[in-house]
C-alpha cells in the first residue's frame, strides 16, 4: 500500500479557484483523497498497536491480508478502501478506538471482491455483517462473530453450524444497489449506500433502505437529470463523474430538498429524493464543488485557525465561520455557473425564475468573497483562492438579466438578510 506525495499545480489550483476542474484535477484531488484513506487506515492499526487493544492481533491480520489480496488484486482493493465511508469509520476509530475490529470486515469484503481463498473472523453488530462496497447479511440476533470462506467459487458465511451464502439467492442477503445513467457518450455510474452505519458522518437524517419503488424513481430522475446535465452543462457532468461514487438517500425535510457532503466521505453525496431533473442537477453541481474544496483542502490549507469570528451568509440562517463561509462560497459560484447555463435553456417564467436564482447567487457569493477577503482568516494560498472566485463572479455580475428576474434576486435577498438579522439579534 504505497503513497505518492500530492501537489496541485498553480494551473490547475487557478482552475479550482474559478469554480471549474477538469477531469485531470478532479483526478489529482481523487489521488489524494486515496492516498489520505491508506493512511487513515494504517493510523487505525498503530493506533490499536499502541493502546493495547485487545483486537489489536486480528486488526493486523486482516490489514496482511488486504496487503495480500493487493498483491494480485489491486482493483479490488481499492473498490473496498476508497469507498466513501471507509475514510469516515477509520478516522472515527482512531479518534475513539471504537470498532477497530471492522478491519476484519474490509479483508473480507476484499477477498470477496478478488475471490482471493481465505477464511477470515469478523465482527457482527446488532446481528448485521456490514462488508463496506457490498452490502449487508442478517445473520440474527445474539451472533457477535462470523467466519468468512472466501474461494475461487464465491463467498459463504458460517455461523454456529449454519452457512449462508453472499449472493442475491440468499435472503438475509442486501447488496448496495448500483444506478447508472448515460447521455450521449457521457456516463455516471453510482452505488447507492443506504446501509453502512458510516455513509454520511453526523446527519441525523439518514433514512431506512430504499424499496424497489423508489429506487426505480431515483433511476428515473437519475436518468433525467444526468441528460439534462450533459445537455447543457457538460463541463460540470464530466467533474460529477469523475468525483462521485456513491448516493446516500435522507429523509425528507419539511419542505422542499435535502442534500450534503462530508470532509470524511469524498466521493459521497446525501440528498432527500429528488422531486425532478432539475432539482438533482444543480444538487450535484453544488454539493460536486463541496467534495471539490474539501478534498483541496487536504492538500492546500486555505484558512487559517478558528479564531472565534462568525460571518453573514446569505444561505444560511446561522452565523458562519470563514471555514463554513468558504466552503458556502464554492458550492455557490457552482451554483451561479449552473443558472448562469440554464437560463439559456429555459423560457416564459422558468426563464425568469432560472434569471433570477442567477443574479441572486452570483451576487451573494461575491458579497461573501469579499467578507472572505477582508476577514484576514485566509493564509496566502487562500486569498489568491478567493480572489480567483472573486474575478469569476465580477465576470458574471457584468451579464444583464431581465428586470423582472433582477427584481425578484433582489426581494429574495434582502427578505433573507432581514429573517437573518431578526433571528440572530433574538438567539444573541
Amino acid at each position: 500500500m504505497n503513497l505518492a506525495e500530492h501537489r496541485i499545480p498553480a494551473a490547475a489550483f487557478d482552475e479550482l479557484a474559478s469554480g471549474a476542474g477538469g477531469t485531470d484535477t478532479v483526478e489529482r484531488l481523487k489521488a489524494a483523497q486515496r492516498s489520505r484513506h491508506l493512511l487513515l487506515l494504517r493510523g487505525v492499526l498503530e493506533t490499536t498497536r499502541s493502546a493495547g487493544h485487545a483486537c489489536w492481533p486480528e486488526v493486523r491480520r486482516a490489514y496482511d491480508l488486504l496487503a495480500s489480496v493487493q498483491v494480485s488484486h489491486p482493483e479490488a482493493v481499492n473498490a473496498v478502501l476508497h469507498h466513501p465511508s471507509v475514510g469516515a469509520w477509520a478516522r472515527h476509530t482512531i479518534q475513539t478506538l471504537e470498532t477497530p475490529e471492522q478491519m476484519c470486515a474490509l479483508a473480507a469484503a476484499a477477498a470477496i471482491r478478488a475471490r482471493f481463498a481465505c477464511d477470515l473472523d469478523v465482527a457482527v453488530v446488532g446481528g448485521v455483517l456490514n462488508l463496506p462496497s457490498l452490502g449487508q447479511l442478517t445473520v440474527g440476533p445474539g451472533v457477535t462473530t462470523v467466519t468468512v470462506h472466501c474461494s475461487a467459487d464465491g463467498a459463504e458465511v458460517s455461523t454456529g453450524g449454519r452457512f449462508l451464502q453472499i449472493s442475491q439467492d440468499e435472503p438475509g442477503w442486501r447488496p448496495l444497489r448500483h444506478l447508472s445513467a448515460q447521455a450521449a457518450d457521457e456516463h455516471l455510474d453510482v452505488i447507492v449506500d443506504d446501509l453502512d452505519p458510516h455513509r454520511m458522518p453526523g446527519s441525523g437524517a439518514l433514512r431506512d433502505p430504499l424499496t424497489p419503488q423508489e429506487a426505480g424513481l431515483w433511476q428515473r430522475v437519475l436518468d433525467d437529470g444526468w441528460d439534462l446535465l450533459v445537455r447543457n452543462h457538460l463541463p460540470m457532468a464530466r467533474q460529477v463523474s469523475a468525483a462521485i461514487t456513491v448516493l446516500t438517500p435522507l429523509s425528507p425535510p419539511p419542505n422542499g430538498m435535502s442534500s450534503a457532503t462530508s470532509r470524511e466521505t469524498f466521493g459521497c453525496i446525501a440528498m432527500s429524493t429528488p422531486p425532478d431533473a432539475h432539482a438533482l442537477a444543480v444538487t450535484l453541481a453544488h454539493e460536486t464543488q463541496h467534495a471539490k474544496l474539501s478534498a483541496l483542502l487536504d492538500i492546500v490549507p486555505l484558512t487559517r485557525p478558528d479564531n472565534g469570528s462568525r460571518y453573514y451568509a446569505p444561505w444560511r440562517p446561522d452565523p458562519r465561520p470563514a471555514a463554513g463561509l468558504l466552503q458556502g462560497t464554492y458550492a455557490y459560484v457552482g451554483v451561479t455557473d449552473f443558472w448562469e447555463r440554464q437560463r439559456h435553456h429555459e423560457s416564459g417564467e422558468s426563464a425568469v425564475r432560472a434569471n433570477a436564482e442567477f443574479a441572486r447567487w452570483r451576487s451573494a457569493a461575491r458579497l461573501v468573497a469579499g467578507t472572505l477577503l477582508d476577514s484576514g482568516a485566509l493564509t496566502p494560498p487562500g486569498v489568491s483562492f478567493v480572489s480567483g472566485m472573486a474575478r469569476r463572479l465580477d465576470e458574471w455580475s457584468r451579464e444583464p438579466v431581465p428586470a423582472a428576474a433582477a427584481t425578484l434576486a433582489e426581494g429574495a435577498a434582502d427578505r433573507h438578510r432581514s429573517l437573518w438579522r431578526e433571528r440572530n439579534a433574538r438567539d444573541a
